[in-house]
């Protein structure tokens, strides 16, 4: 085995190599509570199990300098060819996340039942890159990359997390969503397709179930404007040719029309260049949180609607799209969540809801929009207590706009 020793030249023809050096950090952080004989017994099978797999996985590859053991943590050290950093810290971390999952499940399934029932603790992971500066004495720059591949391990989920920060940067660089379009359908003229809400999917599901996962890990990361932007981009090259008389509903979190740089200036752009206008979208508003400045989202959907945008609350019944939500945004549309919805024509509350909402939105000159209609019966029940609208499985899948375009 290639231990550090011979990794650690500090002088002469190696510190004069080009290129990277790259380190696969591994920590088990063991629960205080576990005793320490049963630490020095783990301690010692996870060296002996880490080292077989290190060498069994990487022994073959020229890039391969060896490991080193720190007290209980192993580095494994990779001299990485000249390039991009930002690329070769992908390829580690794809190298890195490949193995040392399958590592972690194999060590535990390998202890005996008692040890792997009382162990509680989890592989930390973190991997660097670091230029091998030849002004810099080698050593030197491996314990600095050490350093940053600690500091990235510190959490035990840093790998999956830069896995998913790698995955939405890729998504959102090469445009990686698409479109597809649920009907909305019309109750008052025999199933007449009022419009479409537009939804976002991705190819890809390696990292996110779906586009809710997308768009909450999106948020955490200070990319929703730039996630919410491309979707709308995308909603609108989509969905030509739209009827002059139908309405796209576009998603919009009501987070988004806080923030001063939210504009639909680009949207206006991109429905002139379709021969669309404001006219034919509904900003669809999503409350992940609650709103916190009211002030704020009112003063831009006054501008909106100035030019013609109208609104709509979604989930309303469900999660934070209250009752102060309805009055203070005065929208165009309600769309009562598939909660409320569900079997309403067995459930007498859900109707009495269902009754209050279509009162209020009377009184409001809004229009109701009722989601999930999934069965006959429910559909029957809300058309015959006035609703509008009505989208759901039953009139109607989300698909690419041609597939369902009536």
């Amino acid at each position: 085995m290639r231990q550090v020793r011979d990794i650690w030249r500090l002088n002469g023809a190696d510190n004069e190599s080009t290129g990277h050096l790259g380190i696969i950090y591994l920590s088990w952080q063991l629960s205080s509570d576990d005793q320490m004989d049963s630490i020095a017994s783990l301690q010692e099978q996870w060296h002996e199990f880490a080292e077989r797999e290190a060498e069994e996985a990487f022994n073959s590859s020229l890039l391969y300098e060896g490991l080193q053991w720190v007290k209980e943590d192993l580095f494994i050290h990779m001299r990485l060819p000249t390039g991009k950093v930002k690329l070769l810290e992908g390829w580690l971390l794809e190298l890195a996340h490949k193995h040392t999952t399958e590592w972690e499940q194999r060590f535990i399934d390998g202890l005996d039942k008692i040890a792997s029932d009382s162990m509680e603790a989890r592989l930390h992971v973190g991997v660097a890159v670091a230029s091998n500066d030849s002004n810099t004495a080698d050593g030197l720059v491996w314990y600095e990359v050490m350093k940053k591949a600690i500091l990235h391990g510190q959490a035990a989920d840093a790998m999956e997390h830069s896995m998913k920060r790698r995955a939405i940067d890729q998504i959102i660089h090469d445009r990686m969503i698409y479109p597809v379009y649920q009907p909305i359908v019309s109750l008052q003229q025999q199933g007449k397709i009022f419009g479409y809400e537009s939804l976002s999917r991705t190819e890809d599901r390696s990292w996110f179930a779906g586009p809710m996962d997308l768009f909450l890990f999106a948020e955490k990361e200070g990319l929703t404007y730039t996630l919410d932007r491309l979707a709308r981009e995308k909603a609108i090259d989509g969905c030509i040719p739209l009827a002059p008389d139908q309405k796209l509903f576009i998603n919009v979190m009501a987070q988004i029309m806080e923030d001063p740089s939210f504009s639909p200036g680009q949207t206006l752009s991109l429905l002139e260049q379709h021969k669309l206008s404001p006219h034919h979208v509904v900003f669809e508003i999503t409350e992940r949180n609650s709103i916190a400045d009211f002030g704020t989202v009112k003063k831009a959907l006054e501008h909106y609607r100035s030019q013609g945008y109208q609104i709509a609350i979604d989930d309303v019944g469900a999660g934070y799209s209250s009752l102060q939500s309805i009055v203070e945004l005065r929208p165009d549309y309600l769309k009562v969540d598939r909660s409320i919805v569900q079997n309403i024509h067995l459930d007498e509350m859900k109707e009495h809801i269902l009754y209050t909402l279509i009162q209020l939105a009377l009184k409001m000159d809004i229009s109701v929009i009722a989601e999930g209609i999934e069965l006959e019966e429910e559909l029957a029940k809300v058309r015959e207590m006035g609703v509008q609208y009505a989208q759901g499985y039953l009139l109607g899948r989300p698909a690419p706009f041609d597939t369902n375009k009536q």
